[in-house]
């Protein structure tokens, strides 16, 4: 192997191990913020977990739309927790997919809506939720039949965006 070759991939392993490596300390942060959740200590979470919701780790950005949705840690903010729900939701975290279900439900932080209420219910489902799939069944309950087929069209179209379009 020449120097060049050698070089490259000494500096390849070495991003190599540092990616681990902050991957492990986001992990252990992750940890170290529930742990802090657990034991009522709403602020230190928050601090912990919000530079990985800033970096894109959905479990974090479903820990800060949670805080944001409590008031635990911060000043209580549904239009917040929506926006980092949301966020998680895009990649795929069926909790916050659920969440969002029940936001739209709900009118908590967003203008009311059963469609999309709907639409986040069947993507969660679709990736698990058996949460979503039990307030999917009853949603559709108080919804015409044109409704929940623009709710099952949204959703397919959301999936099939990666989470682009989503009807909001």
């Amino acid at each position: 192997m020449n120097h060049l070759h050698s070089f490259v991939l000494a500096i390849t392993l070495l991003v190599g191990s540092v990616s681990v490596a902050t991957a492990q300390d986001s992990r252990q942060d992750l940890r170290k913020g529930a742990v802090a959740y657990g034991a009522g200590d709403f602020a230190t979470a928050f601090r912990l977990h919000m530079p990985l919701a800033e970096a894109g780790d959905a479990e974090a950005q479903y820990f800060i739309g949670s805080y944001y949705k409590q008031g635990e840690g911060v000043p209580q903010d549904n239009a917040e927790a929506v926006k980092w729900f949301r966020l998680s939701s895009s990649q795929g975290d069926y909790i916050s997919q659920f969440t969002l279900g029940v936001m739209y439900e709900r009118g908590i932080g967003v203008l009311q809506d059963n469609v999309i209420s709907h639409m986040w219910y069947n993507i969660g489902a679709a990736n698990g939720s058996l949460m979503s799939a039990d307030s999917r069944a009853e949603i559709t309950k108080k919804m015409t039949p044109a409704a929940i087929e623009a709710a099952q069209a949204m959703a397919r179209e959301c999936m099939s965006s990666n989470y682009e379009n989503c009807g909001e």
